[in-house]
């Protein structure tokens, strides 16, 4: 069921360090459920019993909160590979905090809590690694979110858009790169109306600082950038 999609699930942080003929033991241990979705689906809804961790083997899906008036922000992109859940799964929450979107076709795998920290039945070597992996992961998105908090109490519009393409700038480490978000996605990701940051960015292009079409993006004044991030 889930022999095709190894080397994808090897590259998870939560199996790191796990040998590829071990990993096929610990696979079997936490009886996975594989699910496809479509672009749109929702894989589940802020409020729903929370019942299982979800591993990202194909496509994106969209980390959203929802506000008491009906808006949306999206928290996070998670891509093949990467997990989400696990920050909910140990608290004293019994549902989810956030809706969990479809962004494309994906395909993703479930694993109960309960095997991470629960008692092999198996006695794997590997289950005091996947312990460990599971407490780095949770201490590294914590780090995150602390970091999200910080982005989203830059005041300025220009300052938002400005933290975030040289956030983009480094991942790629070019000047000219493809934004990771459309631009309805990213003023729901700096919490600010389509209109207002189409404008911005109208202006900050017509200064010089940056170039752009579509979803390619070109910085041309890196110093001015990062002093309005500060």
């Amino acid at each position: 069921m889930y022999k095709k999609w190894l080397g994808t699930i090897a590259k998870c942080s939560l199996f790191e360090g796990i040998a590829a003929d071990e990993l096929r033991g610990v696979l079997q241990c936490m009886n996975l459920n594989l699910n496809e979705y479509k672009k749109g689906d929702y894989l589940t809804i802020a409020g729903n019993e929370f019942s299982q961790i979800g591993v990202v083997l194909s496509g994106t899906v969209a980390l959203i909160k929802e506000t008491a008036s009906g808006s949306r922000v999206i928290i996070g992109l998670i891509g093949a590979g990467e997990m989400f859940g696990e920050m909910a799964a140990y608290s004293d929450k019994k549902s989810w905090p956030m809706t969990v979107i479809a962004q494309t076709n994906c395909t993703v795998m479930f694993f109960s809590k309960n095997k991470i920290v629960g008692c092999c039945e198996r006695v794997c070597t590997s289950h005091k690694r996947l312990i460990m992996n599971m407490l780095k992961v949770v201490s590294n998105r914590a780090l995150m979110l602390n970091k999200k908090v910080e982005y989203l109490s830059i005041k300025s519009l220009r300052g938002k858009i400005s933290t975030y393409l040289l956030e983009e700038y480094t991942k790629t480490g070019n000047n000219t790169f493809q934004l990771s978000l459309n631009r309805n996605e990213l003023a729901d990701f700096i919490n600010v109306s389509r209109p207002s940051l189409s404008r911005e960015l109208g202006k900050m292009r017509d200064e010089g600082l940056i170039d752009f079409h579509s979803t390619a993006i070109r910085i041309k004044d890196i110093a001015t950038l990062k002093e309005l991030s500060e």
